[in-house]
């Protein structure tokens, strides 16, 4: 048993940051995208002794995606409104901070399939196919679905001072 703790504990060093980021550009929130990467990491280890000898890291990516879909359900039609917007912290690198922040404004725009699809499709670098199975569409809606994503990106990206390789791809 401690063999396969310690497996799932480097599993979940190593894809800690990619999953914490991926989920970040799904939710474009910090906190949720630390409570997303958590819950699917959580949900990984209990299915740790049956999936850690096929791929692990498209169990908790698919698990991430999945509990995203929930999370946007549960909460829709729920937006707290106020009269301002909430504080943002400075980060010491604000080019860097500035650049997540123009991203994050820039993936808002997209609708939550249009995100997934980008998200799982050009950070993750997963296949078509594999995102087509991944969210239970066909290879078609995810191709016309990443196409449209792009189009709306490409016309709002320079309003937002985003390069698309340079947001997207990390």
């Amino acid at each position: 048993m401690d063999g396969e703790q310690d497996d799932f504990a480097d599993f979940a060093r190593a894809t800690w940051p990619r999953l914490r980021h991926a989920a970040w550009l799904l939710t474009g929130h910090a906190q949720d995208a630390e409570d997303l990467a958590s819950l699917a990491l959580s949900r990984t280890y209990a299915k740790w002794r049956r999936i850690r000898r096929d791929d692990p890291y498209a169990y908790a990516r698919r698990t991430l995606v999945n509990a995203q879909i929930d999370r946007v359900r549960r909460h829709r039609g729920r937006e707290l409104l106020t009269d301002a917007p909430p504080e943002t912290a400075v980060a010491p690198d604000l080019d860097r901070s500035t650049q997540r922040r123009d991203l994050a404004a820039l993936l808002a725009l997209l609708s939550e399939r249009e995100r997934r699809v980008v998200v799982l499709r050009y950070y993750l670098d997963v296949s078509e196919a594999q995102v087509a199975t991944e969210l239970g569409v066909s290879v078609g809606t995810v191709k016309s679905t990443a196409s449209r994503a792009l189009a709306k990106l490409r016309v709002a990206a320079p309003d937002h001072g985003v390069t698309l390789t340079e947001g997207i791809c990390r």
